[in-house]
Parts: structure tokens; C-alpha cells; sequence
């Protein structure tokens, strides 16, 4: 079989990387489907996905539905004649969508399924203190990251790293996985493995959207876990505590580990390098914060233009 023909869906940065390994690739894209432009920032100026901008600038077909079910979206989307559909970091597809290609549909997920099904897989298995994550293929169907699996690579996690350091670490593991999942479907070479062989529900972690309950730090908790916690919404959204009366955002830290003289969620600091708040067994270092109002800043930087009450 010659090279499918394919529509591309992807909105954010990470799926940009995809988009050019299939155009490396020399794989035939008849079309890109990417979120309509939207305001954004202090000035709310109209601005364009990270998809939209590179595909434009390779002179391809771009789609931006408001409506995934609006009839003339499904006519075009059908009159492409695609033989098949990459989806990377888009959004829920109904199945007039998804079911439309020949070959089907298929989603790049930021895990190993079926661990970490859900909209914030990267964010969950460092928030879970995970050592190791990676990147599966697999056949869009009914249920949310359910369909049969196609192909894995794995990543390790360093004890360190941030949701946005894994995130940039698999976001080429991923588009070279794409082109070989295409290659072997195309070819006939590669078997599909269905979730349910793999799958122990009893110990499946989910990965739900992120919401402001998940990042506020609970100081009774030990340092590891918020440790992890803060790594797992690093850069974004950031983990929060209170802080002088306001919401002060960690997005880098270190622990201590040390019998805390304060209880939990007390802080110290000597007002010019350092701001450590106490846990259930040791003390968090806040090294890179954003309090309410203003940006993000090394704490260094921040103790020494703030006046504390």
C-alpha cells in the first residue's frame, strides 16, 4: 500500500513535533484540524495554536471547528477522502469523527496504557512519584483512552524532573513512534494488543484533568509527596499554599529532611535567601515562587523586594 493519506488533529507545542516527524516522514497530510484562535493574555490579542502557526508556515489545509458535530465540518472532513486520522493532544472526538477513515483514527498518549488514562498523564505519574512513563499508539474508540494499543516506548523519570522536562523529553519519542506505528499499519507488520490483556483494574491510576483542589499543598503530608507534588504542576498551573495572607505559587523546590521545629505549614525565613515551610517530617524549600499579583521570580529575588508583614 502507498502512503495513507492523513488529517493531522493537535493544537498545543507537544503536538507540533509530531505534525513535522510525519512531514519528514514524507507521509501525505491532506489536512490539519487545530482549535479555533482565541483571545489570550493581559491584552486578550486573537492568537493561533502552536499547530495552526507551523502548519501555516508548511502551506497546509487548516481546519478550525468550533463544533466537532457541525455538519459542514463532517461534509469537508469527509469530501478529504483521508485514510486515516493522527490525533495528538486534541480533544474528544465523537465517533462521526473518529469512525470516519478506512484505517480509523489514531491518539498519541502521554503513558504507558492503560495506566494513566485521562487528560493530565504526565502531570499524575510525577505528582505519584513515578520513575518510569512513556508513550503508546493506539486505535481511538467509545471510551476515552480505551482503544486497542498499537505501540510503547518507555521513559524514565528522573527523581528531579518536572511534568514540563518529561513532557519535553516525550514529545519527540512520541512523533518518531507515530511514524512507525504508520509504517507498520500501512504495511501490515504491526499487531494490535487490546487493553483488557493488560489490563488490572484493580491497580489502574487515573489521570484526571488537573483542578484547583489537586495543587493546593497539604503541609501535613510527608516532603516527598509535596516534593512531588510540586514537580507534577511544574511550570503549570504550580502547586499553591497561602503565604502572608495571599496564594503563593512553588513551582521549584528542594526538601530537607529533619525533625521540623514548627508544625506543618508554619514557614521560615532570614528575609534575603531562603523561605522554607515546614511538612510532616522536614522542611520544603521554596527556591522558585509567584505570589498573587506578580511573576514568577528565584526566592532570592522575591525576599528581597518584598516587605513581610
Amino acid at each position: 500500500m502507498q502512503h495513507p493519506r492523513i488529517i493531522f488533529m493537535g493544537t498545543p507545542e507537544f503536538a507540533v513535533a509530531s505534525l513535522e516527524a510525519l512531514l519528514k516522514a514524507g507521509l501525505d497530510i491532506a489536512a490539519v484540524v487545530t482549535a479555533p484562535d482565541k483571545p489570550a493574555g493581559r491584552g486578550m490579542k486573537i492568537t493561533e495554536s502552536a499547530v495552526k502557526k507551523f502548519a501555516a508556515g508548511k502551506g497546509l489545509k487548516i481546519l478550525q471547528p468550533e463544533k466537532l458535530k457541525d455538519p459542514l465540518f463532517l461534509e469537508t472532513l469527509g469530501s478529504m477522502r483521508a485514510d486515516l486520522q493522527i490525533v495528538v493532544a486534541f480533544r474528544m472526538l465523537p465517533e462521526s469523527v473518529w469512525n470516519m477513515p478506512p484505517m480509523g483514527t489514531i491518539n498519541l498518549h502521554g503513558s504507558l496504557l492503560p495506566q494513566y488514562r485521562g487528560a493530565a498523564p504526565i502531570n499524575w505519574a510525577v505528582i505519584n512519584g513515578e520513575t518510569e512513563t512513556g508513550v503508546t499508539t493506539f486505535k481511538l474508540q467509545q471510551d476515552i483512552d480505551t482503544g486497542d494499543i498499537l505501540m510503547q516506548e518507555s521513559y524514565p523519570i528522573g527523581e528531579d524532573e518536572t511534568a514540563g522536562e518529561v513532557l519535553e523529553g516525550i514529545k519527540y519519542i512520541g512523533a518518531g513512534l507515530l511514524v512507525k506505528t504508520i509504517k507498520g499499519l500501512t504495511d501490515g507488520t504491526l499487531n494490535k494488543t487490546p487493553q483488557s490483556l493488560i489490563s488490572h483494574a484493580d491497580s489502574l491510576k487515573p489521570a484526571p484533568k488537573i483542578i484547583p483542589e489537586t495543587c493546593k499543598i497539604n503541609w501535613d503530608q510527608p516532603i516527598t509527596k509535596i516534593y512531588n507534588l510540586v514537580r507534577g504542576l511544574s511550570p503549570s498551573p504550580g502547586a499553591y499554599t497561602f503565604f502572608d495572607g495571599k496564594m503563593l505559587k512553588i513551582f521549584k523546590s528542594k526538601k530537607e529532611e529533619i525533625t521540623p521545629a514548627a508544625s506543618p505549614g508554619n514557614f521560615e525565613t532570614d528575609k534575603k535567601t531562603f523561605l522554607k515551610f515546614a511538612a510532616a517530617d522536614g522542611y520544603i524549600y521554596a527556591e522558585e515562587i509567584q505570589l498573587e499579583g506578580k511573576k514568577k521570580m528565584p526566592v532570592g529575588d522575591f525576599l528581597r523586594g518584598y516587605r513581610l508583614k
